[in-house]
C-alpha cells in the first residue's frame, strides 16, 4: 500500500525547511520533498546534478535523510552521501567537492522531535525566501522532473574538513 503523503506546509520555513517528525511530515513527505528539490537543482543547473547530502545526530535523521535521497535520485540527481556530519561540513564539501548542490537533514537547534532540510544550490549559500517559496510550490504542486540518479557514499570526510581546518588556523 502507499502511504499518504503528509507536509504540513508551514514547515517551508524563510531558509529551511522544519517539521516534527513523523507528525507534521512523513517518509513519503520527505521523499517529495526530495523530489522538489531535485527539480528545483536541475532547473537551475540544466544538468545532471551532483549533491552533497549529510545528517545530524538525531536517531531518525539517517531514516529521512534515505528517503530525501529516494526522491533526489528518481529526478536524475547524483547524490554524494557524506554520513553523518555537521552543517558547516556539508556546505566545505559542496565546495571541495566541486557539487551543485547540498541538503544536510537537521533541525538545528530544536530538541528531538524535529527534523529538518537545510540546502542550498549556489556555492555558499543557503536558499533563500524567495527559493523556498517555489520549492513549495513545486512540492505541492507536484511539478517533478524525472530521472535516473546515482548514490555514493563518501567515507571520511569528517577527517578532510578537520585536517583542512587545522590546517588553516585562525
Amino acid at each position: 500500500k502507499t502511504e499518504i503523503i503528509q507536509i504540513d506546509p508551514h514547515g517551508f520555513r524563510e531558509y529551511d525547511a522544519r517539521w516534527l517528525y513523523p507528525k507534521d511530515i512523513n517518509q513519503e513527505g520527505i521523499k517529495n520533498i526530495g523530489l522538489g528539490l531535485g527539480s528545483q537543482i536541475i532547473s537551475k543547473t540544466k544538468k545532471s546534478p551532483r549533491v552533497i547530502v549529510g545528517h545530524d545526530y538525531r536517531s531518525y535523521s539517517e531514516e529521512v535523510k534515505r528517503k530525501l535521497i529516494e526522491g533526489l535520485k528518481d529526478t536524475g540527481c547524483n547524490v554524494e552521501d557524506i554520513g553523518l556530519t555537521l552543517s558547516p561540513t556539508v556546505y566545505f564539501a559542496q565546495f571541495e567537492l566541486n557539487a551543485d548542490a547540498v541538503a544536510m537533514v537537521t533541525a538545528s537547534h530544536n530538541e528531538n522531535g524535529w527534523t529538518g532540510i537545510k540546502m542550498g544550490i549556489q556555492k555558499g549559500l543557503t536558499h533563500s525566501a524567495d527559493e523556498m517559496s517555489e520549492l513549495k510550490n513545486i512540492v505541492f504542486k507536484k511539478k517533478f522532473i524525472e530521472g535516473k540518479g546515482s548514490y555514493k557514499k563518501i567515507k571520511g570526510f569528517n577527517n578532510v574538513y578537520i585536517s583542512n581546518l587545522s590546517k588553516n588556523k585562525i
